[in-house]
């Protein structure tokens, strides 16, 4: 089981240093990926009255597919997108920064994908909240396509593309596509189609239900259940004993990775999440993970 850590997006502030610090800094204590959330604009609770969201127009986020050409030059961490809001974006355009992101990596991207569920970031960005499901399954064949195709030909519901094709294509051919999603379409979604998932439940009986839709889905469209590989996601409280338990458990469900957040822990600077992660580290022993 791979262990990274969830880039603090709301914590982090605007200072690129310090986003340098963080992220060497986590790969200097073993970690081997980072996994960074997509928000592109927050909603202002003053227009938006009784905005129950759990991010506005205060939280901080930087733009994935940026950070991560940044942090390429930077460290030799898996970069992941954990995950990044596909349908509100253009579909060409994601499939040309993920290539650009790999290679300038040297192949270190998972391009996680989800649906969201801000109305108004997709309002903001032109498109339609009501089709993201659908237009997401289409989006991802797409992809792969401009990943894999010098020309590609293609005619869907959301997307034409006639005769074109990505120059210079991305090292991994195609990249990894992983699944966020909470809910049963979105699980039979992730069996039909993705390389990896996020669940977002902990261990016990919620994760088995959820894992036999995947399989069950995985099954049914010819794939391979045990290919799919599988992130849990824990968060840092302050007790170590209490996070190599739900490590041991995370691995006992079968997953292949797992993202330590030191979100929300109380932690003001760069140097407190990062004397947070090497408790962590000491604790889950990345390296050897």
């Amino acid at each position: 089981m791979r262990i990274g850590v969830v880039f603090p997006q709301t914590e982090i502030g605007a200072d690129a240093g310090a986003v340098r610090a963080y992220a060497q800094g986590a790969e200097e204590l073993g970690f081997r990926h980072l996994v960074a959330y997509d928000h592109v604009v927050g909603a202002d609770p003053e227009v938006h009255q009784g905005w129950k969201g759990v991010y506005d127009i205060e939280s901080t986020f930087h733009e994935p597919m940026v950070l991560f050409g940044y942090l390429a030059a930077l460290t030799s961490l898996e970069l992941v997108t954990a995950i990044i809001i596909l349908p509100q974006r253009q579909t060409v355009l994601v499939a040309k920064q993920a290539a650009e992101v790999d290679l300038l990596s040297g192949g270190r991207l998972r391009l996680g994908v989800g649906l969201g569920w801000n109305k108004v970031e997709y309002e903001a960005l032109g498109q339609d909240f009501g089709s993201r499901g659908k237009r997401a399954e289409e989006q991802v064949q797409l992809m792969r396509r401009l990943w894999t195709e010098r020309s590609v030909t293609f005619e869907g519901t959301y997307d034409r593309v006639t005769g074109a094709g990505l120059a210079p294509l991305p090292v991994r051919r195609p990249i990894p596509i992983w699944f966020g999603g909470q809910s049963p379409p979105a699980y039979r979604r992730t069996g039909r189609l993705a390389d990896g998932w996020f669940p977002q439940v902990p261990p016990g009986p919620t994760l088995d239900e959820a894992k036999a839709m995947v399989e069950e889905a995985a099954v049914q469209a010819g794939r391979d259940p045990s290919a799919l590989g599988m992130e849990g996601r824990v968060g840092w409280t302050g007790d170590a004993e209490e996070l190599d338990d739900l490590a041991r458990r995370w691995r006992e469900s079968g997953a292949t990775h797992l993202a330590v957040s030191t979100m929300n822990a109380g932690l003001r600077s760069v140097d407190d999440h990062l004397a947070a992660l090497e408790t962590v580290a000491e604790t889950l022993e990345p390296r050897k993970a």
